[in-house]
């Protein structure tokens, strides 16, 4: 981000005027950092022809079907339409009921999965160039919003690409290109990839049970390599994770609770599915570490308010990874508070919540991390919180219908869009209103 050059001006002060001086200069640097302004890249992302996407520019929703991820005015924009409508008729039936019942709020979130994953190897976390890669982390997210919407084979698809890819010691990288199946760069590979994929994976078998077996026995690979990394990632001292690169994708020289809550949620999904591949040994294991880590998690980091770091006290989302959706089906009350009160100290002025208390202070709301919020409150036995952050990311849209990944301080939708990380997580979180 870059601030505005004062010009320097001679002035003659006093002792007085100079102190007055110096805190209106800090206080305009100050205000100027909390209003941050970060320009939205694209309205949305719609198809030209089948499998053809364009990014259409902020302003212009014109150039799409109303209601749709579909260009107008092109030679297949009427079939293109039509798949897309049977696609979303297609999904289960508490979608449809949902979309009947008016739920704009879904049916963007669903588009914009849809636009951002169908005719692709796996799910790509936007479509402008630098976010044109597929995440470990929203790859898992999509899947399992693919699975509790009625698409299991799509989602097993997702999750399939990530087998692939993943490492033979069990590591993921930060992200890959959807073409050389690659790193695109230097960022270092993150732990808390081998945790989302399990937990993709268990929500997988929990929304189709009786295929689990066959969506998830040619997973079987990569659920093992995934179970022993996060095991052997276990400290013998701490008996906490190693430390590594979180979702805040910075390089970490301690544990933070965003790795140590998805290391603890994959270990307990791996309990669970590991026995339908056939690994009833592993999946001892994987209980006994889970349990373990469990009690240090809940020990060292509950007894601190859950901070990001155990040397902070500074809140984060990653909180969130503690409860239902992600940290399992038990309502624990500590968590729950201190998921209440990280809301409301990492609230910005646009209504929605930044990363952590200790993310840069420039005003800026983010979607995925709110959405988190919003999916947790409803599958912990909180309707009324979790819709008004549901409402809140549908008033936040952008002209054309997407979710952007911020919102700045005065509500104006900036960055990319559409996000698929919030896409799936709003899709996850009316799943867990309707069938709470």
């Amino acid at each position: 981000m870059s601030l505005t050059r004062v010009p320097r001006r001679r002035l003659v002060l006093g002792a007085a005027g100079a102190a007055t001086y110096g805190a209106l200069a800090w206080w305009s640097l100050e205000y100027r950092i909390r209003r941050a302004e970060v320009p939205l890249y694209s309205e949305t992302v719609a198809f030209s022809a089948p499998g053809a996407r364009e990014l259409v520019p902020t302003g212009h929703t014109d150039a799409v079907v109303p209601g749709t991820r579909v260009l107008a005015g092109r030679p297949l924009s009427t079939m293109l339409v039509e798949d897309e409508q049977a696609w979303l008729e297609g999904c289960a039936p508490w979608v449809r009921t949902a979309l009947d019942g008016g739920d704009d709020v879904l049916r963007s979130a669903l588009l914009d999965l849809r636009a951002l994953s169908v005719g692709l190897p796996a799910c790509v976390a936007g479509w402008s160039e630098r976010w044109r890669y597929a995440w470990p982390r929203d790859v898992s997210f999509v899947a399992t919003a693919l699975a509790r919407t009625g698409h299991p084979d799509r989602a097993a698809e997702q999750l399939t690409f990530l087998q692939e890819v993943q490492r033979h010691d069990g590591w993921f990288e930060a992200r890959y290109d959807l073409r050389t199946r690659r790193t695109p760069d230097e960022r270092v590979a993150q732990l808390d990839g081998s945790a989302w994929v399990v937990w993709g994976a268990h929500q997988l078998a929990a929304s189709a049970p009786d295929r689990a077996g066959e969506l998830l026995t040619p997973l079987r690979q990569m659920l093992v390599r995934s179970a022993e990394r996060l095991i052997a990632s276990l400290d013998a001292k701490t008996l906490l994770p190693m430390a590594s690169s979180d979702y805040w994708e910075l390089v970490e020289r301690s544990v933070t609770l965003g790795t140590a809550a998805s290391v603890l949620a994959g270990l307990r999904s791996a309990t669970e599915v590991l026995p339908l591949v056939g690994e009833l040994a592993l999946a001892a294991r994987t209980a006994a570490a889970a349990a373990s880590l469990a009690t240090q998690v809940h020990g060292q980091f509950g007894s601190l308010g859950y901070p990001r770091m155990l040397d902070d006290s500074a809140a984060d989302a990653a909180v969130t990874f503690l409860a239902a959706p992600i940290g399992g089906s038990g309502v624990d009350d500590g968590v729950l508070t201190a998921m209440g009160r990280a809301q409301v100290a990492m609230a910005r002025p646009g209504g929605g919540v930044a990363p952590g208390v200790g993310w840069k202070d420039d005003g800026i709301s983010w979607t995925p991390e709110t959405a988190l919020f919003a999916a947790a409150w409803a599958a912990s036995g909180h309707p009324d919180r979790a819709e008004a952050l549901l409402t809140w990311l549908g008033d936040h849209r952008t002209d054309a219908g997407s979710f952007p990944e911020k919102v700045l301080y005065d509500g104006r939708p900036a960055a990319v869009a559409p996000l698929a990380w919030t896409a799936a997580l709003v899709v996850i979180a009316r799943h867990e209103l309707v069938h709470g």
